[in-house]
């Protein structure tokens, strides 16, 4: 078995008083769960550090440059005979994001939610106990104290 490492960023920012989080559709043409909103990131390659990675990551798929912050949560997974490791970590945009230009390969579409929409926006293809839902729960709670 494979072990790939997965850094993810939960972007967030205040529009009009509300805190909105950055999700990322991926593509319909992806092997691994097509059409499905997840946190933003990617596969850390081998010797490359983990937040300069998930720059990296986000600066090709988004065209966006982030500060990243805190790590909130780390979880695993197994496909297709590779055991990854997922790490979330909270980030702020650090260029436009009126700039954001998807990487259409690999993400169909982007979208700002604000936590009501958790439910009705990643949990539509995912089990509500996935863990990218718990987290992004979590973030919510923690960035609108």
């Amino acid at each position: 078995m494979k072990q790939a490492i997965v850094a993810c960023a939960i972007i967030h920012q205040k529009f009009d008083d509300q805190i909105k989080v950055l999700l990322t559709k991926r593509s319909l043409s992806s092997t691994f769960l097509p059409g499905v909103y997840e946190i933003p990131g990617g596969h850390i390659e081998y010797g490359e550090d983990l937040t300069e990675g998930l720059q990296r990551e986000l600066k090709e798929e988004l065209n966006l440059n982030v500060k990243v912050e805190e790590l909130v949560s780390a979880f695993t997974y197994s496909h297709n005979g590779t055991h990854t490791v997922e790490l979330v970590y909270l980030a702020t945009p650090l260029s436009d994001i009126n700039e954001i230009k998807i990487q259409e390969d690999e993400i169909s579409e982007s979208r700002w939610i604000i936590e009501s929409e958790i439910n009705t926006i990643i949990s539509e293809n995912k089990d509500p106990n996935d863990p990218e839902i718990l987290i992004l729960k979590k973030a919510f709670k923690k960035l609108i104290v």
